[in-house]
């Protein structure tokens, strides 16, 4: 069975990133949605928060699950025995970033894959950053997130 990671800090999860996760569930066995721990960042929301969202947003998807984990993802994907791992790329300055993580993350994981997801257009002005100044300018926030995020 093939597993795939889909890391990320979802501080919240979008709408965009549900929409990357749904188009990869045909293509894998288990797709891990794993909130990686960075200790130089400050999160809006707690990890407790965003685990619960993304437990609710997929919880009828049976090959979905949550994951947690500090450190390197090509190490966390090794621990899991992930094989692959699923990015989502907006414009070109993403995947001028993601493609140099994506070749680092091959040789520090061993043969770690990196798939990349195209951004559908509605979803591609969408990122958790935009999201999060949103949310502390006191603005709605429901046309990105799903309608689970409560905020």
């Amino acid at each position: 069975m093939s597993i795939a990671v889909f890391p990320g800090s979802f501080d919240p999860i979008t709408s965009g990133h549900v929409d990357l996760v749904k188009r990869a569930i045909p293509l894998f066995g288990e797709i891990v949605v794993a909130i990686g721990q960075n200790s130089s960042k400050d999160y809006l929301f707690s990890v407790e928060q965003r685990k619960a969202w993304l437990e609710e947003v997929f919880a009828n998807d049976g090959n979905v699950r949550i994951g947690y984990y500090e450190g390197l993802t090509a190490d966390y994907c090794r621990e899991i025995g992930a094989s692959y791992m699923i990015r989502g790329l907006r414009n070109a300055s993403d995947f001028d970033y993601e493609k140099t993580i994506s070749q680092l993350n091959n040789i520090i994981g061993k043969n770690l894959e990196t798939v990349f997801f195209i951004s559908r257009p509605e979803f591609s002005h969408i990122s958790s950053t935009i999201v999060r100044e949103i949310i502390k300018g006191g603005g709605d926030v429901t046309p990105f997130v799903p309608p689970s995020v409560k905020i």
